[in-house]
């Protein structure tokens, strides 16, 4: 066998054979046969070759690696991807909140039964998670009509008592659930103004989605001036339980802004996907009589 060296030159016996061949993993082993005759054995050649083999694998797999680093990401979100995300998104995550952050979270939305259904869902977050409050969304649905605006603003008080006393798993408080039938009511005034609901909300930033290029989680604010603006004029015009932390909450989720954070792979999609609402001129005109630009409107602290 290669790697092995008698002492005699004579041929060797069979036990001899059988003596090398159970020392054969020892890197030096004096084996003494049945009759009497000492061997010395020295480690065999096979595991340095193998060892070497196992290295230039090792050299392919690293190199493969780095090629997979190198290659641009794929363009679907999935966990096998290995997709980099905002760092409150762990592996520990539930699917529909990974979901949610990959698919909703900061996307520009422009309908206004859309933006009610999250104004109320923001709303919820002063009580609940956003991972409870996906769970239970479409339990939100079906208790405020699929989030039909013109369907809960008419809601009379027997029904919201309805809905509060058959809340058994206490979605949300009596108060909340009046908060949201009062929003939805002067939803009606306020498309009356700006022609929609969504040029409302819009018209804060000027039509276009802020970008703000946080790096890390605690950088990310619960309000900002602009929110703390938004919250003032919508209390103004009758809303309620829009306190400048919920509205930045909706901000985020409606894509007025966008949170995600500058090494998340959604950061860009989001911003890709920003779409200038068209107005035309006499809305144009209506905005600009009905909310004049404050200070605040024309800050360009943040990227836009």
């Amino acid at each position: 066998m290669p790697g092995l060296r008698p002492d005699s030159p004579a041929s060797p016996s069979p036990e001899v054979r059988r003596a090398r061949t159970s020392f054969s993993g020892a890197s030096s082993k004096v084996a003494t046969t049945s009759m009497g005759k000492v061997v010395r054995t020295k480690a065999p050649a096979e595991p340095k070759a193998r060892l070497k083999e196992v290295e230039k694998q090792g050299r392919c797999d690293r190199t493969v690696s780095s090629l997979r680093r190198l290659s641009p990401p794929p363009s679907l979100a999935s966990p096998e991807l290995g997709q980099t995300r905002c760092s409150w998104i762990t592996a520990n995550s539930e699917p529909r909140y990974v979901a949610f952050h990959d698919e909703e979270w900061g996307v520009p939305v422009y309908d206004d039964q859309k933006l009610f259904e999250l104004l109320t869902l923001s709303q919820a977050l002063a009580e609940l998670t956003w991972p409870t409050i996906l769970n239970k969304r479409e339990e939100f649905r079906e208790m405020f009509d699929g989030f039909n605006y013109a369907s809960v603003s008419e809601f009379t008080d027997k029904k919201i008592n309805l809905l509060s006393k058959s809340n058994g798993n206490m979605l949300l408080s009596e108060q909340k659930i009046r908060a949201v039938v009062t929003n939805a009511k002067h939803m009606h005034k306020v498309i009356q103004d700006f022609g929609t609901f969504s040029n409302y909300c819009w018209s804060f930033v000027n039509h276009r989605p802020v970008k703000s290029s946080f790096h890390y989680a605690r950088q990310v604010p619960i309000k900002t001036p602009k929110s703390e603006a938004v919250s003032k004029a919508m209390m103004r015009r009758g809303f309620q339980c829009v306190g400048p932390t919920t509205i930045y909450s909706f901000m985020q989720v409606a894509g007025i802004v966008n949170d995600h954070l500058s090494c998340c792979f959604r950061s860009q999609d989001c911003r890709d996907s920003k779409r200038k609402v068209e107005a035309g001129p006499v809305l144009i005109e209506r905005i600009r009589l009905s909310s004049p630009p404050s200070s605040e409107d024309s800050e360009t602290s943040r990227e836009v």
